[in-house]
């Protein structure tokens, strides 16, 4: 093989991820950032690709979202978190277990393996709460660890997605409830015996 189709296919492979990307209503800095295609060229193929096609793809303006604490506001986000972040570990975008100082290079392949992952998760999830931006804020966090990162249930060994600072072993929602749960059974059960007296 030639240097120059190897080139190509390394441009193909780009464009394409790129294509995925805006299919994805991802924003231009996102796009840019994990492709390495300039701005330019981002808007000539939404104009030329996605836009002449008769449907309309939103384009989301302004920044990207910024805030780990997004997937911290419920118990649902943060079990769609964790599962998002399992299947990002399994394609090999996050490595469990370890800290980085900075974070990792979005590279085409990382790029690639991150839209397998997000269509595994809105495949497998119903009604997904986290968007595709939402989930490159993910993947980026949990590479860096020092705001999120991945850890195990103390209770029962499941991934979960925890604060790095937080004081106390991780628990996951059924784990977390577990206490409470076996409190009400016991509360109920001394009821029921009062009762039978």
């Amino acid at each position: 093989m030639r240097i120059s189709d190897d080139r190509y296919s390394r441009d193909r492979l780009r464009v394409d991820i790129a294509l995925h990307f805006i299919r994805l209503e991802a924003r231009t800095h996102t796009i840019r950032e994990w492709t390495g295609l300039t701005d330019d060229r981002i808007r000539k193929l939404y104009r030329s690709y996605l836009h002449e096609g008769g449907h309309r793809i939103a384009r989301h303006r302004g920044k990207s979202p910024r805030q780990a604490s997004y997937f911290m506001r419920t118990e649902r986000l943060r079990q769609e978190a964790a599962a998002l972040a399992g299947l990002c570990c399994l394609l090999g975008l996050l490595e469990t277990g370890s800290r980085r100082d900075g974070p990792r290079p979005a590279a085409v392949g990382r790029a690639a393996s991150l839209c397998q992952a997000y269509a595994v998760y809105r495949a497998v999830v119903s009604a997904p709460a986290i968007g595709f931006e939402h989930a490159v804020l993910l993947v980026t966090l949990l590479a860096r660890g020092n705001e999120l990162c991945v850890g195990r249930c103390q209770g029962c060994g499941t991934l979960v997605i925890r604060d790095p600072l937080a004081l106390g072993a991780p628990r996951c929602a059924l784990c977390a409830d577990a206490p409470a749960l076996e409190v009400a059974a016991a509360t109920r059960a001394q009821r029921m015996k009062a009762e039978d007296r």
